[in-house]
């Protein structure tokens, strides 16, 4: 049940909807991190959020949400693949307040679309409205993207959730706008405990149990990092032969670990040697030589 999205449309309306819980995911990214309790939460209510959000795009690629600030957190992202894999990290304080405001201080929201395939990169920037995540995300698909969008999201230790409403693009008549607003009051009704415990089906079916409901198969959510020994090799080589071999010179090895899963990789000057041997000519006195 856990680390699923659920989809269901509405059929007397153009209203769709979304509901996810985490679970597992959720605890693979607070196993590597320790994060102060507001920044452990909204950090878990951006991984619901940017499933859902994900979830109503028709493509291949990645999306990423991330929360800048001059605040005690300084940057948090997350991204989700097409195949609903997550990713996330935060950088704080150690001691953080609890409002979103305060705890990202002139704070910008940044939404990034990485299609595949070579396709258009897409990014929008905006200030952080709002006395919540759901709320900031409400305002910005309203002003940017002109789709009347609802969320509510929690997190805690255990679980992350949330759940999603929105309308769809069409010629609207009364009795729709009639059952978007009954819709949308009846969504105002879930409990953050219920939104982190109860299986799907169940939410739905007290929500809108009223209501003509066509609800779809679940998809997985997984918890993965596409960090790499071979993506580290390429950052250390843009570096450059010198500065790489000057660490070396002051510390034995290379160490760098993946901020998204803590994965730790090293690197010793054999290993050096193989990163830059394609990249240096033969004759150059700087080429690593071996006896």
């Amino acid at each position: 049940m856990s680390d699923t999205l659920q989809r269901f449309l509405f059929d007397q309306a153009p209203v769709r909807g979304a509901c996810v819980q985490l679970g597992a995911t959720w605890q693979a990214i607070l196993q590597r991190h320790t994060y102060p309790q507001p920044v452990r939460d909204l950090l878990g209510e951006m991984m619901a959020a940017v499933v859902l959000l994900a979830s109503t795009l028709k493509m291949k690629g990645k999306m990423t949400l991330q929360l800048q600030g001059d605040g005690p957190v300084k940057l948090m992202m997350v991204e989700c693949t097409d195949g609903h894999a997550l990713r996330g990290i935060a950088q704080c304080d150690d001691q953080v307040p609890s409002e979103l405001q305060a705890l990202i201080d002139n704070g910008r929201m940044v939404i990034t679309l990485e299609p595949e395939e070579g396709k258009e990169r897409y990014q929008s920037i905006v200030n952080l409205y709002g006395q919540s995540l759901a709320d900031a995300l409400g305002d910005y698909l309203i002003r940017s993207e002109q789709l009347d969008t609802r969320l509510w999201l929690s997190a805690d230790s255990q679980n992350a959730g949330g759940l999603l409403i929105q309308k769809l693009p069409s010629e609207w008549h009364d009795e729709e706008l009639a059952l978007w607003e009954r819709v949308f009051y009846l969504s105002a009704t879930i409990k953050p405990e219920e939104m982190l415990r109860l299986p799907h089906r169940e939410i739905i079916h007290r929500l809108y149990h009223e209501e003509d409901v066509r609800v779809f198969e679940q998809d997985p959510i997984c918890f993965r990092c596409n960090c790499s020994r071979d993506r580290v090799g390429d950052m250390l080589r843009t570096l450059g032969y010198d500065e790489a071999h000057d660490i070396l010179q002051e510390q034995g090895s290379i160490r760098v670990a993946c901020e998204f899963c803590n994965q730790k990789y090293e690197f010793d000057l054999v290993d050096a040697e193989q990163l830059f041997a394609a990249d240096i000519p033969p004759d150059s006195p700087g080429k690593p030589t071996h006896h």
